[in-house]
C-alpha cells in the first residue's frame, strides 16, 4: 500500500479525468512524450486513492506467460507463481503497462477481458477465472511521437481505453516543476526551460527525441549540487538526446550562449 504522496503538479484536468475513469472502472491510456510527467501522475494518483501500483516495463522479450504466470519447480515441488497481471487483479491494485506499443500481441491480448466489459482474467494453466475487483483498474502509457514510423496501436486495443494525452508543460509551469524537482530556485530553472523550448522549437535538427522534463530537473540537481550550468547542461540535456555530431554541436553551441 502506498504510503506517502509523491509531489505532482497538475497541468489541466488529467486529475479529474483519472478520478472519473477510475470510478466507472475504465482502462486510461497516458499519451505523450519521453519524460513529461505520466509515470509521476499515475504514481501521485496511486497514492491518492491509497491502491498498490503494480508496474510492468513493457518490451518484445515480454511473453504472456511472463505476465500471467507460470509453474516453477521448487525442490521436488511443482508451484504456481502469479506474475504481475494476475498479482494486480487478486490485489485490486493500479496495473501500470509502460509503453504498451512494445508489447508483444500475445500480451495485448490477454489484456482484452480486462479492459472491457468483462473486466475478467482467465489463467488457461490453472483453468481460472478471476473477476477483477472494483478498485482495479488498467494503465497504459505509449510516446506517439516515437511510435509513428515503428509501431502503432491497433484500433482493437486503442478504442478500449480512455485516452488522456500529455505535453510539455507551459513555460511557467514548467519552470517550478523544475525548481522544486530540482531544489533550485535562483532562476536557473527559468534558464533552463527557456533552453528547453528553444531546442524544442528547433525542427531543423530533426532530433528523434527533444528536451523532456526529466532532463531539465536532472541539470538543476547537478547545479543545485555545485556543478557548473553550463556543464550541467552538456551532461544531463544535450548528451542525452543525441549523438550526431552536428546536433551535438548546434545544441553545445545554444548552450553555450545561453548559460
Amino acid at each position: 500500500m502506498t504510503t506517502s504522496q509523491p509531489w505532482y503538479r497538475a497541468v489541466g484536468r488529467e486529475v479529474e479525468l483519472f478520478e472519473h475513469a477510475h470510478r466507472q472502472k475504465l482502462p486510461l491510456l497516458l499519451a505523450g512524450p519521453t519524460g513529461c510527467g505520466k509515470t509521476r501522475f499515475l504514481e501521485a494518483m496511486a497514492a491518492q486513492l491509497e491502491l498498490p501500483l503494480i508496474t510492468v516495463a513493457c518490451h518484445d522479450e515480454t511473453s504472456s506467460i511472463d505476465l500471467v504466470g507460470r509453474f516453477l519447480i521448487r525442490g521436488a515441488e511443482t508451484i504456481w507463481q502469479d506474475g504481475p497481471v494476475t498479482r494486480a487483479v487478486r490485489a485490486g491494485a493500479i496495473l501500470y503497462l509502460d509503453e504498451i506499443i512494445e508489447a508483444r500481441e500475445d500480451v495485448i491480448v490477454v489484456l482484452h477481458s480486462l479492459t472491457d466489459h468483462r473486466r475478467e482474467l482467465y489463467i488457461d494453466r490453472l483453468d481460472e477465472t478471476l473477476a477483477a475487483p472494483e478498485n482495479f483498474m488498467v494503465v497504459a502509457s505509449f510516446n506517439p511521437g516515437y511510435a509513428r514510423g515503428f509501431k502503432e496501436l491497433r484500433p482493437s486495443t486503442r478504442q478500449r481505453f480512455v485516452v488522456q494525452r500529455f505535453s510539455y508543460p507551459e513555460a511557467k509551469v514548467e519552470t517550478e516543476i523544475v525548481a522544486h524537482e530540482g531544489k533550485l530556485d535562483n532562476g536557473m530553472p527559468k534558464r533552463l526551460v527557456e533552453f528547453a523550448n528553444k531546442v524544442r522549437g528547433m525542427e531543423e535538427l530533426q532530433l528523434a527525441e527533444t528536451v523532456s522534463t526529466r532532463l531539465l530537473v536532472t541539470a538543476a540537481k547537478l547545479i543545485a549540487s555545485g556543478v557548473a550550468p553550463r556543464v550541467a547542461c552538456n551532461a544531463a540535456v544535450v548528451q542525452p538526446i543525441t549523438d550526431d555530431h552536428a546536433q551535438l554541436e548546434a545544441l553545445q553551441d545554444l548552450a553555450n550562449l545561453m548559460f
